[in-house]
């Protein structure tokens, strides 16, 4: 057996591993919390058998929810990131690339501040819209500077990112600091403690319309990791192509965050996680980096709980899972251009 086709028997071992990294992660998500659920529990709700009322109340409404939160936000911001990468052909690319948090940053805090009971489905409606509308700007500026470059789209989400940013902080200095300021920054740095079962299936049609239609489109977005010149030579519309894959990266990235928050690194770590671990860039890798992704915000979920007698913002434990991998990642790139 030669090193290729070795490495190609290695691939579904390291989809195999990683599936059950993330099944132990969810079993121990669930267990985890103020009130104890135990393995037991979990097979005795599952075989339908009888279990204290609180239980099976917990496990149902709020363990189970949350801990599917948890992986369909890590599975569609690995995806995301990973496509954006390829497509801007830009390692450092990540959801926030084209605009879409801070768009949703801006919408959660308009809704703070201007609906007089803001509870949480207007804060999610608000950071949906706002990443929608972000997007929008975004492509719009693009199509005025009659650009195909995809650096263009880069520099339009930093511009929109700044926009939104500079609103952002004119909004937290009027805020009742308080009540309107604390909202803001807690839902700045993300958190899963607010998922229900009805937030949940809220945005799942969404999240599940972006990740098909981007799992579609996944050949014409490994084409596009080649030159504008190469793809069109080989057949791929660019434009429609491209304004459609950013388009479902929004309808999938926005609902996530418009029920968690903005949750730091997970799109940008997982795709440089999982090409060191495939040693490619291709449609294998964007599956590999959304099961990556659900991995890390699991284990951030679940460090969020246990680490301290309070929950702990998400962004915080993705941030310091994620430093590591972009040190090494930043170390591997140095010797390679040494």
């Amino acid at each position: 057996m030669n090193g290729k086709s070795a490495k190609k028997g290695l691939v579904p071992a390291l989809f195999a591993a990683v599936t059950a990294a993330i099944l132990v992660a969810a079993v121990v998500s669930i267990c985890v919390g103020k009130y104890s659920i135990t393995v037991d529990d979990i097979r005795a709700i599952f075989a339908g058998k009888e279990v204290d009322d609180m239980t099976r109340r917990v496990f149902l409404t709020l363990r189970l929810s949350r801990t599917i939160m948890a992986i369909i936000s890590g599975v569609g911001l690995g995806v995301a990131g990973s496509v954006y990468q390829i497509i801007f052909k830009n390692p450092l690319a990540s959801p926030d690339i084209i605009g879409i948090a801070g768009g949703a940053n801006l919408g959660a805090a308009i809704a703070i501040v201007s609906v007089s009971t803001s509870g949480m489905f207007a804060i999610a409606s608000g950071a949906f819209w706002g990443g929608l509308a972000a997007v929008v700007c975004v492509m719009l500026l693009v199509k005025a500077t009659r650009s195909r470059s995809t650096s263009t789209y880069v520099l339009a989400g930093i511009v929109i990112n700044a926009i939104s940013k500079a609103i952002i902080m004119a909004l937290k200095y009027f805020a009742d600091p308080e009540n309107e300021l604390a909202a803001m920054e807690y839902w700045e740095m993300g958190t899963f403690g607010n998922t229900t079962l009805s937030k949940l299936l809220s945005i799942l049609p969404m999240f599940l319309i972006g990740l098909i239609g981007i799992l579609l489109l996944r050949r014409q977005i490994e084409l596009m990791s080649l030159s504008d010149n190469e793809c069109r030579a080989l057949g791929v519309r660019l434009k429609p192509v491209r304004a459609a894959v950013l388009a479902l990266s929004t309808l999938m990235v926005g609902s996530i965050i418009s029920v968690t928050g903005l949750i730091s690194f997970a799109g940008l770590i997982a795709p440089h996680t999982a090409r060191l671990m495939l040693c490619r860039n291709n449609s294998t890798t964007i599956i590999m980096s959304g099961m990556v992704g659900a991995f890390v915000v699991l284990t951030a979920d679940i460090l969020a709980r246990v680490l301290y007698s309070a929950e702990l913002p998400i962004s915080i434990l993705t941030t310091v899972i994620g430093v590591p991998i972009l040190v090494y990642f930043l170390c591997t790139r140095g010797k390679e251009t040494a």
